[in-house]
């Protein structure tokens, strides 16, 4: 790193993945800050700069002491260990220490004291239990869809629906297959020591509502463009029921709320949403199956007069950003869902889903949204000078 590159993150300030430090007093808090970086998108300590951005230098003394604490932190105090790369960088005469650490491939990542850090802006939080959840599933560890799901049992299920899955995916009977049904769902991943996963539930608990009932869509219509007033022209509650019910009610009230136009400039034109069905199911199907389940919150779907929303709770996995969706690149969130989806719902898997969507309605947007924690699609109306 060039003492030009410096300059410019001086000015620029502290963010997300940018802190400055004027020197290191205390080991444990170089500790936490390999954690919080480890734990979110990487990022660089600057050690010699007060929090104001006034380059202050550190000494030879201080030099020594300082990249003694950080390699003794990073490989014997922070579990998994991390490997920050340091460079002495001198500005204007005074020499500061840069400390680049990588975003963390075997998250999460903690203290000596066994507590998980993340970045939070400039600052630093504890990650709270349901974020560590979202930690290991980066890493690949651990999947929402595979966590068993307190007090459930096979009872739960609704045995007609996981038969008629059982025969389109196999084309035979449960009985046919020659495995009992508690060693069948456990092979499936959906039951683990006698408790449903949480896919099994989603897929085929016709009570989830009762369980986990912000695992669900919530729709409304108004009749403004922005939420304010009380112009509200439809609303539901959270849709009850399976994975599958979930979708078609949600396409339900989609379609009730749809302009209808003719499909051709003859007078028994048969009438056609005006966008497209077709973008509907798959941008519902793309947020029931690949939503961030580690976050308790419904799916929320908002028709304006001049726009529709949807909104899924869980910022874009790892590398993804509003341009790769686009273009079909996937990263699954779910896998177990996503298996088992094209044989339940209107889906094609591969990650073209957005991108059939973005063929069919040119003008639909992403908003990756980071620190919200939410991924919204935003499907503009015609005759609102959008389109």
């Amino acid at each position: 790193m060039e003492a030009s590159e410096v300059t410019a993150r001086i000015n620029l300030g502290e963010d997300n993945k940018t802190q400055f430090k004027e020197t290191i007093n205390h080991p444990n808090q170089l500790e936490q800050e390999l954690v919080a970086f480890s734990n979110s998108e990487g990022g660089t300590i600057f050690i010699g700069i007060d929090k104001h951005g006034a380059v202050k230098g550190l000494s030879f003394e201080q030099i020594e002491k300082i990249n003694q604490h950080i390699s003794n932190m990073s490989s014997q105090h922070v579990k998994p260990s991390v490997a920050p790369y340091t460079q002495n960088i001198d500005i204007d005469g005074k020499t500061i220490i840069a400390v680049s650490i990588a975003k963390g491939i075997a998250k999460p990542y903690y203290t000596r004291e066994g507590i998980a850090y993340v970045k939070m802006g400039s600052d630093k939080r504890i990650a709270p239990p349901e974020e560590i959840l979202r930690l290991f599933q980066e890493s690949s560890a651990m999947y929402a869809d595979e966590m068993p799901v307190a007090n459930t049992s096979i009872a739960d299920l609704n045995l007609p629906d996981y038969e008629k899955f059982v025969e389109k995916r196999y084309d035979r009977s449960i009985g046919q297959l020659g495995v009992e049904l508690p060693q069948l769902l456990e092979n499936q991943r959906l039951l683990k020591s006698g408790t449903l996963t949480l896919a099994a539930l989603l897929l085929f608990c016709e009570n989830r509502h009762f369980i986990r009932p912000q695992f669900s869509v919530q729709c409304l219509a108004v009749a403004g463009t922005d939420l304010l007033g009380n112009s509200f022209e439809d609303n539901e509650p959270p849709f009850e029921g399976t994975l599958e019910n979930v979708y078609y009610q949600t396409l339900n009230f989609i379609g009730r709320n749809m302009k209808k136009i003719p499909s051709g400039e003859s007078f028994n034109s048969p009438l056609q949403w005006e966008i497209p069905r077709a973008v509907f199911e798959e941008v519902v199907v793309n947020a029931l199956i690949h939503r961030d389940y580690y976050i308790n919150t419904t799916i929320k779907l908002f028709i304006f007069a001049d726009r529709v929303e949807v909104i899924s709770p869980g910022k874009l996995p790892n590398s993804q950003n509003e341009q790769t969706i686009a273009h079909g690149v996937s990263i699954p969130r779910n896998p177990i869902l996503q298996s088992f989806a094209q044989y339940i719902l209107p889906y094609r898997g591969l990650g073209t889903g957005l991108m059939r969507s973005v063929a069919l309605w040119p003008t639909i947007r992403f908003e990756n949204n980071v620190s919200n924690q939410q991924f919204k699609v935003i499907l503009p109306r015609k005759g609102f000078g959008i389109i």
